[in-house]
């Protein structure tokens, strides 16, 4: 219940900030660069060592590779929304059914996994956490402050896209409920290649001008701090094989 508590919360959060701070790109890109560097750290740190010491691990880059690819071919839906692209195109052409449906499948796949996390402080859990309040701000930016729509207009469609990306991580934990404890490194794989994707493409984004962003080197190496720290702290199951 607590797990399912901090996902919605993390989005109704980030939504809360984007309504109100939407305007403040800045925020908004330095918020996805702490999360980014937080990401890629839990995926290599967490995410890659369950799925690579797990049984028959000898195929599941193959899952990797393909969540790589599924991320990919959700931003096409979504047109890189996941690392703040969305004001680089026109707002109408993100579409909010195709806006919706490629979250929910992102969030609904990385709630998988879940299922049989059983620790509050799991760093793959706020792995999740971080990575939802930079996207729900964006999304809250986008819903709530769009040009040339009234706010009653607008409202109702809004929240039920709100809606459905703060429950699809739950749903997707829910249903991993289901699956063969066997099949949890083949979603944690496809769950590394997504957030490898979407974290490295935050991180090695060309700076202005290719020059130093100490900010931005700053912020991955705060993001990256705070995962390492989780790491140390939370518990470790032994090595587990099914």
């Amino acid at each position: 219940m607590t797990t399912v508590l901090l996902l919605i919360l993390s989005v109704v959060t980030g939504v809360f900030l984007g309504k109100h701070f939407g305007k403040k790109e800045k925020l908004a890109k330095n918020l996805l660069i702490l999360s980014a560097g937080f990401l890629i750290t839990i995926c290599l740190n967490e995410v890659f060592p369950q799925v690579y010491t797990s049984a028959g691990s000898n195929n599941l880059g193959i899952f990797v590779i393909g969540g790589v690819l599924l991320q990919m071919i959700l931003e096409a839906l979504t047109k890189g929304f996941e690392h703040g692209h969305f004001h680089h195109h026109s707002e109408h052409n993100i579409l909010p059914a195709a806006l919706m449906v490629g979250l929910f499948i992102h969030a609904f796949i990385e709630g998988i996994p879940l299922a049989n996390e059983t620790h509050e402080m799991s760093p793959y859990l706020w792995g999740i956490v971080f990575h939802n309040l930079p996207i729900s701000f964006i999304l809250g930016a986008f819903l709530f402050n769009r040009k040339g729509e009234s706010k009653s207009s607008s409202s109702y469609p809004s929240i039920l896209i709100v809606a459905l990306f703060a429950l699809a991580s739950p749903m997707g934990m829910l249903l991993g409920n289901y699956f063969n404890p066997d099949l949890q490194p083949y979603f944690l794989a496809i769950v590394g290649g997504i957030f490898l994707h979407i974290s490295s493409v935050i991180i090695f984004e060309s700076n202005k001008n290719h020059n130093i962003d100490w900010v931005k080197i700053g912020l991955v190496v705060l993001g990256v701090s705070l995962a390492l720290m989780m790491h140390v702290f939370h518990q470790h199951p032994a090595a587990h094989s099914h």
